[in-house]
């Protein structure tokens, strides 16, 4: 009977251990497969310092086996009291310095990662013609949704971020309400964004997203922010650089887009929706809803949900039923199932790519 429970117990941890450790392959999500300079520097730190960590653990592991093997009342008796070193200059010279090197060996590499990735003074740099020369991104938290903002281009996006590989992309971070975290497991470490101030960092992205599985890197908020904060996710597109121009001047050509999925679907937008929602890409940040101007694009609804007709639907009705905390009204008893049912078809047809 007890061995049976045992097996069980190991069966259940491995189980456990299995789904836990089943994230770390996921190219378009784990920290382990860095996809980007900043995330490969910052796994030289981690593995360094789980390296010092293991060492540690299987000194200290076999100094204790070795104890109680040699020193254990069975083989020595009840009475045996073994010598006593409380007061030996050469030990405590010994677990005194040992902890420094190993302090040392992990301080100077961090202390030196620190400063390079930190180092944000080539963000307000301009050419000759008073053109930014690196890209940023104005990057706001919001309650349960990110806003993009490209300042130097003009545009603004929500839910997906886009940006050109092989170049650093520098990174304004704020929050409109509570304290987010911003974070791409798989590109690089995550950092706060608040409200009181501004956080600004840099992110490399060496891999081209579009042979990921699902096509995107994925981002999450870090930092326990209400009951949907789990559900807080965004996705990132990253595109060779001529591909990304490509993509500016199509969000660009939304402000004076007239073709649209479905005519009926648009006048319910306008009549219901762009109090809070913008369907064109060009603007500042700083509206109320996420801005929707290519919203055909994403690969998700809301950040989570099958980007498809039947969960938009499902979204548009309740979304309190589906991400609980979030600013968006019902409309299940404002529209009927028909107007409903035409507005997503008109969000669905918000595409700058096809």
């Amino acid at each position: 009977m007890m061995k049976g429970l045992k097996k069980w117990r190991l069966l259940s941890l491995l189980a456990v251990l299995t789904v836990f450790l089943a994230g770390c392959g996921q190219q378009e999500l784990s920290t382990l497969l860095p996809a980007g300079q900043v995330g490969k520097d910052q796994f030289k730190l981690l593995m360094l310092a789980s390296g010092i960590m293991l060492l540690v653990i299987i000194v200290v592991v076999v100094i204790y086996v070795l104890a109680l093997i040699r020193f254990g009342r069975k083989k020595r008796g009840e009475d045996f009291i073994p010598e006593q070193t409380e007061g030996s200059q050469k030990l405590e010279l010994i677990w005194t310095i040992i902890p420094i090197i190993l302090i040392t060996i992990l301080a100077v590499p961090t202390v030196y990662y620190t400063y390079k990735l930190g180092d944000v003074k080539a963000m307000e740099e301009v050419d000759d013609d008073g053109n930014a020369k690196h890209l940023v991104v104005d990057v706001t938290a919001k309650l349960y949704w990110w806003e993009f903002g490209y300042p130097d281009l003009g545009i603004v996006t929500a839910q997906e971020l886009v940006v050109p590989t092989d170049e650093k992309v520098y990174f304004n971070l704020k929050a409109a309400d509570v304290k987010h975290s911003f974070w791409i497991p798989a590109v690089g470490g995550k950092l706060d964004t608040n409200v009181e101030n501004l956080n600004k960092f840099y992110l490399t992205f060496d891999q081209e997203s579009k042979d990921l599985k699902d096509g995107v890197f994925y981002g999450k908020c870090a930092e326990l922010c209400g009951p949907s904060h789990s559900l807080m996710d965004f996705k990132v597109k990253t595109l060779p650089r001529d591909d990304f121009n490509t993509w500016v001047k199509n969000m660009k050509a939304t402000a004076d887009k007239t073709e649209v999925a479905n005519a009926d679907g648009e006048e319910v937008f306008k009549s219901s929706c762009i109090g809070c929602h913008a369907n064109s890409g060009v603007g500042d940040s700083g509206a109320q809803g996420p801005n929707l101007a290519a919203f055909g694009d994403r690969n998700r609804v809301a950040g989570f949900i099958e980007h498809d007709k039947e969960h938009l639907k499902e979204w548009i009705k309740n979304p309190q039923k589906l991400k609980p905390g979030n600013k968006m009204p019902s409309f299940e008893d404002q529209l009927s199932d028909q107007e409903i049912d035409d507005l997503a078809e008109y969000l669905l047809g918000l595409s700058v790519e096809q």
